[in-house]
């Protein structure tokens, strides 16, 4: 080893059970070898070294798609009626009191839950409309350089109000690219002319050179189905790879036969699909008095085809999702029991759509645990795949670019023992 290494984790447990060295120098992973082969003299020259005793080491988590800016509202906006119609109507009130202060303090608190929990990299969608202008982007701009020593974060100027219905959006969404957003989304369903809705996306992506990200068919029953003109026009515009949709319940209440129609139809496009457990499970199947569905996009279908496929937050306590603490691990649990993924094989899918899915539909280039990927790793206090994902385990460290960022030191007492 001709050079020291800025972090050594001995002895750690890869998700495929094998135990390992693994060394990071200049914020990628230079080392990968079995348990105990790192000698004593280079363990001696590394600038830190963290004995693992045999704990789970995955990528760090990435949450492909939340809203900081409306997070933490349920105490003035909260879900009564519980429906998708109410969530849009009483957010849509709330934002006419947001301030600049007031969406920064909100995000923040977001941010420092996320980051504990060990997610190190997220895309955030920022509303861009009349009501509130480019105050959200003014908020959360700031924090990406901020976190940036423990989360990458990308921003989305994103239409939630509509375009055509809300003249002067793709202005705003112009100019909120303009001044620093990353790239810009939409919400088709919630418009008069979704056609015209995406075609401004699209527009706005193409003259910035940025990717697009729809919030697309989130209905029970298959009455809109967006997404095939969002594939269609993404290869036509030569868009492939750099398209995501999120939501998507629509697809799962087509016939398989016509299922697999659409999801031929994302493959083609390399379309990224986000599927956002806490908030689907909730507002979908509202009306089935019978056998409720679960209300999520077919994801072992889009898996099995080759699509990117992610869990997501979405919302954190707010009356899309009263729940929440934006711990991405939460997502995993609720994707594993509501899609039938408990199995051991599928539960390192499911790991799968909390790290390298999310990375790669958000272009984050070698997230991973090979030699030469980025150094942004999770140590979790847990031995075994099945554990972390399926307990919820604790968190011991989170390392970002080969630095630890976040090192939890649990205590706990039980006078019932005395």
């Amino acid at each position: 080893m001709s050079q020291p290494l800025d972090l050594l984790l001995r002895d750690c447990a890869l998700p495929d059970g094998t135990r390992t060295d693994l060394g990071c120098r200049g914020g990628r992973i230079v080392v990968l070898s079995p348990a105990g082969a790192v000698g004593p003299g280079e363990d001696a020259r590394a600038a830190r070294v963290i004995e693992c005793g045999g704990r789970l080491v995955t990528p760090g988590l990435v949450d492909a798609h939340i809203h900081l800016d409306k997070a933490l509202l349920s105490s003035r906006a909260p879900s009564v009626e519980g429906s998708l119609a109410e969530a849009i109507r009483v957010t849509g009130a709330a934002k006419r009191g947001f301030t600049v202060d007031d969406i920064r303090a909100r995000a923040r608190a977001v941010l420092d839950l996320a980051v504990r929990s060990g997610t190190t990299a997220m895309r955030s969608h920022v509303e861009v409309d009349p009501i509130v202008g480019l105050m959200g982007l003014e908020a959360l701009r700031p924090l990406r350089h901020e976190y940036a020593p423990a989360l990458e974060l990308q921003l989305c100027a994103f239409a939630q109000e509509g375009i055509v219905q809300a003249p002067g959006t793709e202005a705003l969404l112009a100019r909120a690219l303009r001044e620093g957003a990353d790239l810009v989304g939409g919400c088709p369903y919630n418009d008069t002319d979704p056609r015209a809705h995406v075609d401004a996306i699209f527009r706005l992506a193409r003259e910035f050179g940025v990717d697009a990200d729809f919030h697309t068919d989130f209905f029970d029953e298959p009455e809109h189905l967006h997404v095939r003109y969002i594939c269609e026009q993404t290869v036509r515009l030569g868009w492939e790879g750099r398209v995501a949709v999120g939501h998507l319940t629509e697809l799962a209440a087509l016939a398989p036969a016509e299922q697999d129609g659409v999801i031929a139809e994302l493959r083609a496009a390399r379309v990224g699909v986000i599927v956002l457990p806490a908030t689907d499970l909730y507002l979908m199947g509202r009306r089935d008095e019978r056998n409720p569905r679960r209300g999520l996009a077919p994801v072992k279908r889009l898996l099995a085809a080759g699509v990117p496929v992610a869990a997501a937050s979405n919302n954190v306590r707010n009356a899309f999702t009263p729940v929440g603490n934006a711990d991405l691990a939460l997502m995993g649990v609720l994707i594993a029991v509501g899609a039938h993924m408990g199995a051991r094989a599928e539960l390192g899918e499911v790991l799968a759509m909390l790290t390298t899915e999310p990375a790669r539909i958000l272009r984050l280039e070698g997230h991973g645990l090979a030699l030469r990927s980025r150094a942004d790793l999770v140590v979790w206090d847990a031995a075994s795949l099945d554990e972390a994902v399926g307990a919820l385990a604790p968190r011991a460290y989170v390392i970002k670019s080969g630095r630890v960022t976040v090192e939890h030191r649990p205590t706990v007492a039980e006078p019932w023992r005395n």
